[in-house]
């Protein structure tokens, strides 16, 4: 019988939720010896509907999509940052698109057994929940999903983590 789970992808939305799902990530994939992927999705669906809203001119659609990026591969730079404190292989990915859409498109393609993803935000409306990209992403994945809670808790499990 193959393990339970050997594939576990972290979804980083730069949230001190998304962390505290990486340091949850990073103990399960210790515990199972599953390896670990996380993912960052540049929401350019987010960008687009800016830009047609009047919101934001093309150029400064440009600028806030080269700060989009940079937050991108400083929050993957953190999770590189955490896993080798803590001695342990990640291989971190960004992507452009619709976040759920990108989620449920690399879980596909990686073969993922589990996503691990930070507390979902307080949803004040239905219509909230319809656009929330986490809440999407969590109902569209086509495997397990891990919504990570207890910050505390999972703090001090990842500080002694040898």
């Amino acid at each position: 019988m193959r393990p339970i789970i050997e594939r576990i992808m972290v979804y980083v939305d730069g949230s001190e939720q998304s962390v505290t799902a990486v340091e949850y990530a990073l103990c399960l994939a210790r515990a199972t010896g599953a390896s670990l992927c996380a993912l960052y999705v540049v929401n350019t669906r987010a960008l687009d509907e800016l830009v047609k809203a009047n919101i934001f001119l093309r150029t400064e659609q440009e600028e806030y999509a080269r700060d989009i990026d940079a937050d991108a591969q400083r929050y993957l730079n953190l999770v590189k940052e955490m896993a080798r404190g803590k001695g342990m292989p990640v291989d971190t990915v960004c992507r452009k698109g619709s976040v759920h859409q990108e989620i449920a498109a690399m879980s596909r393609e990686r073969g993922i057994d589990l996503l691990v993803i930070g507390e979902l935000s307080r949803v004040h409306s239905r219509r909230d929940e319809l656009y929330d990209d986490t809440e999407r992403a969590m109902r569209m994945s086509g495997c397990s999903v891990l919504i990570v809670k207890d910050d505390d808790r999972v703090s001090s499990m990842f500080e002694e983590m040898v």
